[in-house]
This record gives C-alpha cells, structure tokens and sequence, in this order.
C-alpha cells in the first residue's frame, strides 16, 4: 500500500458518502464497512470514477456486536496499516427496534458497533502512527439531560417518536464521552481521537420518518441542511495538519469551534464508568 488508507462506516450515503469522495480526491485509498451490497457497489463505481486506487467493501451489520467484531478482524487482517477510521454510521430510530443480540438498535448501532469496530483497529491504526479515528457525534447530545452508562446501554423499553430525541442524543453523548476516554488512552503521538458535530444535514438519518424523503428533497431544493458542510468538518479532522496534535476534542462544523461535551457526560469519572460499564457489557456477550 503505496497510499494512505481511510476506512469510513455509512459511506454509501449521505455525510460518509461525500466525505469518501473527498478523501478518494485526496489520494487515499477508500474501504468501507457497509450492510446493502447494492448500494456499495454505486459507492465503489463512484469512488472509481474519482481515483486510480482501489476500493475495499467490508461487508457487516454495524449494529450487530458479533458482526461489528468480525469486520474489525477482517479488516486488521486485510491492511497492513490504517491511516484514518471514521466512524459516521448512525440511526435515528422513531420507535424502539431491538437486535437479535438484544440490544437497542439505536445504541448497538450509534455507540456499541463503532466502539467494538475501533477496539479491533487499533493496533493497525498505531502502525500507521500518526493515524487519526475521526467519530461522528451531534448537538443533540445536549438533548439527554441524564446518564447512567450501566442502565443506559441495556435500555431496552419501548418510547414514541417524541421521545425518541433524547434517546438519539444519549447514544451521540456517549460518542463524545468514549471519543475523550479513548483520547485519554491513546498516545496521541500515534493515533488522536477527536469527534465532531456535523451540524444540521439533509441526510437518510431520519428515514424511518413518514414523509421524510419528502421533507429531504424540500430542504435540497432550498439549499438547507447542504451535507457537504458536516462531510467538511469530518474530512478535516482527518486531514488537516493543524490539527494533527489535536487529541480528545468535540468541534463544531461552524469553522472546528471546539465544544463542550454536555455535561451530564463531561466529568472524567463518568466517561471511565462508561468505558467500563462497556467492556464489560461486551465481554460478557462475548462469553455468551
């Protein structure tokens, strides 16, 4: 492998997908982990009308823990080095979905799978030191006004559409809180972990919405929620050498702003509870 390699879950639509594009014009060689072959195979003919490199289709179900698990080792095996993981897969579900594996799809799917997909790259990461992990989080994380890792990531109980905001912005609080423990972890000499709000796009997160694909050709015809904003500031935190030191950071699609994290999950006592409540919470499916 003669050129940098980016690995980017949910690339074969909306923020993932332009951001694929844009690192693919940038000279790296694109992977990426998706569930719909069909719809991988538009993004790989697209990728290769852009670039010369190839293009590597990691076949899973992020929102599966064994699934998720399998990838990660298919994929340290498959590449000698990984200079960027972005993980930008996410689901806003507007009534409770649980997996065969019996988790809430909006927790396995937002938090468990990218936090199991990172686990299993990161040594191949570290080979490619300085490697970047760039995830994807939100400004409705401010929406949870609570957290309890140990209850929260096995909640399971049904809630309407009107409830379902919180919930979403749970899982994205969690992604900051896991992005700054794993900062924490990591020598930033080798591998940083930062994490961005991508701010308001016009993207498929919201399908499950009745009438959202109505609402999503509006907001482009008025040019409102344009994701090649959010896709700017995930290209960025890979890329730009500014922030090659930058290690633990939540920025802000509004010219990388670095944010706060919400502060039921900003204090570093609960964002180590979180990592363990999580270790543990995997060990034992792994055992089961």
């Amino acid at each position: 492998m003669d050129r940098p390699a980016a690995l980017i879950t949910g690339a074969t639509s909306g923020l993932g997908r332009i951001a694929a594009l844009q690192l693919a014009r940038q000279g790296y060689r694109i992977g990426t982990v998706a569930r719909d072959h069909s719809k991988a195979k538009a993004l790989v003919d697209e990728l290769r009308a852009v670039t010369d490199q190839p293009v590597d289709v990691f076949h899973a179900d992020l929102g599966l823990i064994s699934d998720a698990r399998r990838a990660g080792k298919e994929i340290a095996a498959y590449y000698p080095r990984l200079d960027v993981l972005v993980n930008n897969a996410g689901l806003h579900a507007f009534t409770q979905r649980i997996t065969a594996e019996g988790f809430a799809e909006m927790t396995a799917v937002n938090y468990l799978g990218p936090f199991v997909l990172t686990e299993a790259l990161t040594s191949t990461l570290g080979a490619a030191a300085p490697a970047r992990v760039v995830n994807v989080a939100s400004e409705a994380s401010r929406q949870a006004k609570t957290i309890a890792p140990a209850a929260d990531l096995r909640r399971t109980d049904a809630y309407t559409r009107r409830e379902s905001m919180p919930l979403y912005g749970r899982t994205k609080l969690m992604t900051i809180m896991w992005t700054q423990e794993l900062a924490r972890r990591l020598d930033p000499g080798k591998v940083t972990v930062n994490c961005c709000d991508p701010g308001f796009n016009a993207t498929g997160l919201g399908r499950d919405l009745p009438g959202s694909a109505v609402l999503q050709r509006v907001l482009n015809t008025l040019k409102i929620g344009d994701p090649r904003k959010g896709a700017g500031i995930i290209v960025r935190l890979a890329t730009d050498p500014a922030l090659a030191r930058t290690s633990g950071a939540y920025l802000s699609v509004r010219d990388a702003r670095p944010l706060q994290c919400p502060e039921p999950g900003r204090s570093p006592l609960v964002q180590k509870e979180l990592w363990e409540e999580t270790v543990a919470l995997l060990a034992a499916h792994a055992a089961d």
